[in-house]
């Protein structure tokens, strides 16, 4: 039996807020969107839309668009500095039909809120900066650092990212470390797409890592396809980075791929590199009174697997599912939690245990990793399992991998634990 409409208010205008939000506004809910910033604009870099997100987009009816922005991505390829390849993994083993899309972080967002802004029962407010949450009689209430109070909402979806104002607000326990590595990016256009069809590394230790991703059009109409270059550095370095030898590490660059040409002709100046910096936030549970958090202000984590758009994308369709079939509120709440547990529990373990080996001073660590890339690549099993955690499907070794069609299309949820 379908649930009875709710008022629902949701926080940030990411990836999972939005998508949440258009989902259930087209379930018949009637849902706020609140974005605290006053004119959203498409930033950012690029990011590899995995089957999952993939399977959520054509859900939304919006995976037609983002191809068409996107570039196929048929193989991830890591070579360490002096050529050597340690990684070559494909899409194939999970059928003809999958593929990553690398994508410019903007058309996502662009793509999204432009639906957001048309969808009947939606209602956007920009500008609007909610801190802190109000439990009343009649639901849940937000309040602003300017002092407004908006609601009160049957239900709030806290979405304001990995930087989230309001998890501590909620009072549900939960664990933040900052990561002391992160990575400068740049974007520039690729017009030749030199770089068509791979996710391409070079490593050299575990402290030096480029990367190179196709990531189709901007959000420009008129954008040329375009690449988005990534060099891994330790957050207390960036500023010795912008006043050291630019012209050295750039040279250092084309050692590793001469054909980082392209984005490197288009630098300079170092500060024309913005620098990410990670951090990874786990919670034992995503849900309390009238509330459940999505996204990154749930579940931060590194991007070793580039996982994060997509997680955001599945949390919001499953939760939308588990509202539909849960006889109440507080049921669907805690069937939430129960049905996203194993998932993201894998893809938070799963980075947590990568990141020292590509990004840290632990030089021991490189040939040990290397070694074992290149053993795991070449065995099928092995290779099977780093597939399905590439492209988003895993929730353990031993356990069913996430339905597409349930994602896609079905009503039927993923299992729960």
């Amino acid at each position: 039996m379908p649930r009875s409409p709710i008022d629902v208010g949701v926080v940030g205008a990411g990836t999972a807020g939005t998508a949440v939000a258009l989902l259930l506004a087209r379930a018949g809910h009637s849902v706020t969107l609140y974005e605290r910033v006053p004119e959203p604009m498409p930033v950012g870099a690029g990011i590899v839309l995995q089957p999952t997100g993939q399977a959520v987009l054509a859900r939304l009816g919006l995976l037609a668009p983002i191809l068409e922005r996107g570039a196929r991505i048929d193989r991830l390829h890591c070579l360490t500095d002096e050529g050597r390849s340690i990684l070559d993994l494909s899409y194939r083993p999970l059928g003809p039909d999958a593929f990553g899309l690398g994508l410019h972080r903007g058309a996502l967002f662009q793509t999204l809120l432009d639906a957001a802004r048309q969808q009947p029962g939606l209602t956007l407010r920009c500008g609007v900066d909610v801190q802190t949450t109000d439990a009343t009689a009649e639901g849940l209430a937000l309040h602003t650092g300017d002092g407004e109070r908006l609601g009160p909402h049957d239900l709030v979806v806290v979405a304001d990212g990995a930087r989230s104002q309001l998890r501590m607000a909620t009072g549900l326990p939960f664990r933040e470390q900052p990561y002391s590595w992160g990575a400068l990016w740049h974007i520039a256009a690729d017009p030749q797409q030199i770089y068509a069809g791979e996710l391409h590394q070079v490593v050299r230790g575990p402290g030096t890592m480029l990367g190179l991703l196709p990531t189709g059009r901007g959000p420009e109409p008129d954008s040329p396809p375009q690449v988005s270059l990534y060099w891994s550095l330790r957050a207390d370095q960036v500023e010795a980075f912008a006043e050291g030898d630019f012209e050295g590490w750039k040279a250092q660059v084309r050692q590793y791929d001469p054909r980082a040409d392209v984005v490197l002709d288009t630098l300079d100046d170092p500060r024309q590199l913005l620098f990410a910096h990670y951090r990874h936030v786990t919670m034992p549970r995503w849900h309390g009174e009238r509330l459940v958090l999505l996204g990154d202000a749930a579940h931060a984590m590194s991007p070793q697997l580039g996982q994060g758009c997509n997680l955001a994308l599945v949390d919001a369709a499953v939760f939308t599912d588990v509202l539909r079939e849960a006889p109440t509120l507080d049921d669907a709440l805690a069937s939430y939690t129960k049905t996203r547990r194993s998932h993201l529990r894998y893809y938070s373990w799963a980075t947590r245990g990568l990141t020292p080996w590509f990004q840290s001073d632990h030089q021991w660590l490189g040939p040990l990793r290397n070694m074992g890339l290149a053993i795991a690549n070449r065995i099928p099993w092995m290779r099977r399992q780093m597939c399905l955690s590439m492209s988003g499907h895993m929730r353990g070794p031993l356990r069913r991998p996430l339905s597409l069609e349930a994602l896609a299309h079905s009503p039927a949820l993923p299992p729960a634990d």
